[in-house]
């Protein structure tokens, strides 16, 4: 799991509540952004009817603010996929280069790189270990497994890295 408190809004006009009569009263929300494994998550909604998970363009009319609010945090997470190892936070410690590309068109759609490309890009940066082992999903050759190798990828932290 990955956690980062992303912003705290608190401009003014954001909950209707506020009146003018209010002077000096302002509605503050901390907000947080969280990866997760989706089979791992878990909605604890007893007794509560409209909870559930949505795709992040299919999302229904928040209340106050709130959309704007999950579109600065997922704009925040696309921006940092191009420049951290934020994406191992939440893969397996072994994966297949698949599962790490279909992770970043899960998050910044379908058309953001070919695959060939990723691959060679990201391979050419050293901080994907080879396992020597396979795995095998149906049909065609297996696939290689890799882990991420934090030590490799540390002489890189502080440079600017485009990731895909």
């Amino acid at each position: 799991m990955y956690l980062e408190q992303l912003y705290t809004f608190g401009g003014p006009g954001r909950d209707p509540r506020e009146s003018p009569e209010s002077f000096g009263v302002r509605y503050l929300s901390v907000s947080y952004f969280a990866l997760v494994r989706f089979e791992e998550a878990q909605l604890i909604a007893e007794g509560v009817s409209g909870i559930a998970w949505y795709p992040v363009n299919q999302l229904p009319k928040l209340a106050f603010d709130h959309n704007q609010i999950l579109e600065y945090g997922y704009r925040r997470l696309r921006n940092k996929l191009e420049y951290s190892p934020v994406a191992f936070d939440v893969l397996p410690d072994l994966f297949t280069l698949s599962d790490l590309y279909q992770l970043y068109t899960t998050v910044l759609g379908e058309n953001f790189s070919d695959y060939s490309n990723f691959r060679t890009r990201l391979l050419k940066l050293g901080f994907l270990a080879d396992t020597g082992l396979k795995v095998s999903r149906g049909a065609g050759r297996p696939a290689s497994l890799y882990r991420f190798d934090a030590e490799a990828f540390a002489p890189l932290k502080d440079k600017p890295l485009v990731f895909i």
